[in-house]
């Protein structure tokens, strides 16, 4: 039902379909094929958000890093394109927007993979927004939001669901494995030192991805001193799986998911990264996260034109950076001239290249007629 409320969730939630038809699509001979780096393989409009570090500064980087592979950089500049089409399109914004979007996207992202770069693109009032939230944020507005107060105490219901015996004793095990336990106090900022207890856990309902995996919400307390105060740390345990973004053959990557998702965050989002231990569960690789107050994704209700423009330079510009991290000076310079091949050809500056509007374009048109066979078999 979720999906059904618009394209633009359809989009969302729909990553496996949305390379299916890209690998289909004759507009893939013509994707430029970028320098092997990690990717987010899954970098929508609503995964990019404000993510903390572990001294609470926070930047906005990329949020969610389950699809996380080696790969092609140009895929994520594709999904994000049209993620910022079907978001225009649901604000009711014309055509020739997604024109001045995905334009924006190339400047935007070229800006980020300058040896010297100039001056940050304009922050747009959405990202803004949320960054001023996000800089307000203390604990005690993630406990309201996770476990309604300070108590140490997951409210059961229709978000948290019990565990069975079984499952609690394997969170409580995990937590007392050395490794684990030297690696969660040190996320909590005590340096691997002190007294760490599980206080309570429960599997958290969280979206539709979660339904059918591993999710757990667990709340610990810390203690970095014998006679010291208890502090409360959430930390989310999620399920780690096979990705279905294309990696590059023969790529250098763990061949265990969670640390393939811990090392692709580690080289794009440093600051979600350093906050992540990869780990298992009986028979299942997890991600641990530790939650932060300041970490929100962004939301969008309606695109204004001038906003749908300068979010779609900025976001662009924060993917920039986290590819352009992982590149020398001269591959970032190889690759911006790879991204623009049609400026050689007498193509007019202010447009998109071809490649990256004719795959948005093209992806566009099969995620609305599958959208709406979603929505058929709902009724």
């Amino acid at each position: 039902m979720k999906m059904a409320r618009s394209v633009h969730a359809y989009v969302r939630g729909n990553t496996a379909q949305f390379y299916e038809w890209l690998e289909a699509s004759p507009v893939m001979a013509h994707v430029p094929v970028g320098p092997h780096v990690w990717i987010c393989g899954d970098c929508h409009l609503g995964n990019l958000g404000p993510l903390a570090d572990r001294h609470h500064d926070f930047a906005v980087q990329i949020r969610d890093l389950d699809q996380t592979v080696i790969g092609n950089p140009a895929l994520d500049l594709i999904r994000l394109g049209l993620s910022l089409e079907t978001a225009a399109r649901s604000s009711d914004l014309p055509g020739v927007v997604t024109a001045q979007m995905l334009s924006a996207m190339i400047d935007g992202y070229g800006r980020a993979l300058s040896p010297e770069p100039e001056d940050d693109p304009v922050e747009p009032k959405v990202v803004r927004s949320v960054r001023r939230r996000a800089a307000g944020r203390k604990w005690r507005h993630l406990a309201d939001e996770r476990i309604e107060g300070t108590a140490p105490t997951l409210p059961l219901g229709k978000r948290f669901w019990q565990l069975t015996e079984d499952e609690r004793a394997s969170v409580d095990a995990l937590f007392d494995d050395p490794a684990v336990r030297m690696h969660a106090l040190a996320l909590a900022g005590h340096g691997g030192e002190g007294t760490l207890r599980v206080l309570d856990a429960a599997y958290w309902r969280k979206g539709c991805s979660s339904l059918g995996k591993l999710r757990h919400a667990v709340v610990l307390g810390v203690r970095p001193e014998a006679d010291g105060p208890e502090h409360l740390v959430l930390v989310d345990i999620k399920q780690a799986g096979p990705s279905v973004a294309p990696a590059v053959p023969g790529a250098a990557m763990p061949a265990d998911p969670a640390e393939r998702v811990v090392a692709g965050a580690r080289a794009l989002s440093p600051n979600l990264g350093d906050r992540m231990i990869p780990a298992h569960l009986p028979g299942t690789p997890v991600v641990l996260r530790e939650l932060a107050p300041q970490d929100l994704k962004i939301e969008v209700a309606q695109f204004s034109r001038r906003q749908a423009v300068a979010a779609a330079s900025y976001l662009a510009y924060i993917v920039g950076l986290a590819h352009a991290r992982q590149l020398t000076d001269d591959a970032r310079s190889e690759w911006h001239a790879a991204l623009v091949p049609d400026q050689t050809s007498g193509q007019p500056d202010a447009d998109a290249p071809s490649w990256l509007w004719r795959s948005v374009v093209d992806l566009a048109a099969r995620h609305e007629a599958g959208y709406l066979d979603h929505c058929r078999r709902l009724v």
